[in-house]
Formats: structure tokens, sequence, C-alpha cells
């Protein structure tokens, strides 16, 4: 398995497809940290894809300046700004599951769409974080998470009819809690991949419900752009974690 996998600039995948792997068989490569490593092996590869993923990050942060520089600078309580905000955190979590697991399995097909998840989302966070500094926002802002969800959708917008279900300050849909990702924690093989596959179907979920929301109110392009791709990637994936977790029972 190859782990250099390509991300576009509007943060979806543009390498290896996390459903080509359906046919692929395990490898003693030591680069994949699965069995047949030598000593020490795991431990590097968990270092290479930390500084990896904050590479990807870095490279995002200065793509996402540069994305906004031809868009009106959204203000402080725009659902543009809420939504960078929120769905960073949000994407922040989904890259600390995919890396929990991905060191608790040594299934080929789990460990590749781990990857999957953790470079994509890390590299979308590192863009909206760039975008709050170009907007010169705050990367925390002055109201509480969630609260952009309740501004009125857009007149016209295809997706008007998304309603406000979450109140100022309510936990962000689909995130995990602290209770869980320690239990994710102590588990390992399928015990681990099935726990994973729960926490990041519910995890995918509450982030296309944000898309979604951010698509009904928001008119910068770059973050229209963004939030689409969310939707489609991540519904692709939720029905390829559905079919891996009916086959772990």
């Amino acid at each position: 398995m190859n782990d250099d996998t390509s991300v576009n600039g509007d943060g979806s995948n543009g390498g290896a497809s996390v459903n080509a792997v359906r046919g692929m068989a395990p490898s003693d490569d030591v680069s994949t940290g699965r069995a047949g490593a030598a000593p020490g092996g795991r431990a590097a590869v968990i270092v290479a894809a930390s500084v990896a993923l904050v590479v990807i990050a870095i490279a995002a942060f200065s793509f996402g300046r540069l994305s906004t520089l031809a868009d009106p600078t959204p203000t402080d309580a725009s659902a543009e700004a809420g939504f960078a905000r929120d769905m960073q955190v949000h994407h922040l979590q989904g890259t600390e599951l995919a890396l929990i697991v991905r060191d608790a399995t040594d299934d080929p097909e789990v460990r590749l769409l781990a990857y999957d998840i953790a470079t994509t989302q890390s590299q979308q966070a590192g863009q909206m974080y760039g975008w709050l500094s170009a907007w010169d926002l705050s990367q925390s802002g002055s109201e509480p998470s969630m609260a952009w969800m309740s501004l009125p959708a857009d007149a016209g917008s295809s997706h008007e009819e998304h309603p406000a279900t979450h109140a100022p300050g309510a936990p962000m849909p689909g995130l995990a809690t602290p209770a869980q990702i320690e239990e994710l924690r102590t588990l390992r093989g399928v015990d681990a991949e099935r726990r994973f596959l729960e926490l990041m179907i519910a995890h995918h979920q509450g982030a296309v419900e944000m898309a979604d929301a951010a698509l009904a109110r928001a008119s910068n392009d770059d973050v229209l752009r963004l939030a689409q791709s969310i939707v489609d990637s991540q519904t692709s994936e939720i029905a390829l974690m559905q079919e891996l977790l009916a086959e772990r029972g």
C-alpha cells in the first residue's frame, strides 16, 4: 500500500480512492507499519505520519490564505467564519480518530481509509485556518460554536430547506465524546475497527449536516466549494464504512 495520497486544492482526495483498496492484499512493507515490519517500524510510521500531516496542514494554510483574495471579506459573525471555526474542530477530531485506529489494526482497508481521512481532514483544517487568518478574524470568534447554523438560509439557495437544528453552544453534530475516544484507544484489531467505523460514520454524518448548512448560508466561493466537497466525499465514505462495518458484524 502506498500512503503517498495527494490532496487537491478543494480538500478532496486526489490520490488513491478508498474504494480501490477492496482488491488489495496486505504486504510486509516497513513503510506501512503492518505485520512483518522491522522492530520500531510502527513507531517510525507514527512519527512520519504526524510529520506528513503537519506539512499538509502548513501547505493548506498557505493555500487557504491565497484562495480568499478575490472574495469580499466575511464578518466575524458570518456563516463563513462560523463554518471555518467549527469545521476545523470537527476535522481535527476526525484526524485524531483516524490516527488512533491506524495504529490499532493491521487491516489494509481500514488503514488506508484512516490515512485518507487523516490527510484530507488535516489539509482542510489547515485551509480553513488560512481563511480566517486572511480575513483577519480570530480563530476562536466571539460567538458560541454552532451559532452560525441558526442564521437564516439564503433565499433561492438549493439548500434553503436545511433547518437550523442546533442551538448556539450546542455540541457539534457527530463529535465523539472524550469517553468514546478513550475507549477506542483501548481496543485492538477487529474491535477497534468496529468501534472506529461506528464513530466515524456518525462523525461524517455530522460533517455533512454542517456542510449542508454552510451551503445554505454562505456566499464565499471558496467556502461553498469546500462545503460541497465535504458533502460529496464524506457521503461516499459513509457508504463504504457502512459496508465495512456490516462485514464485521
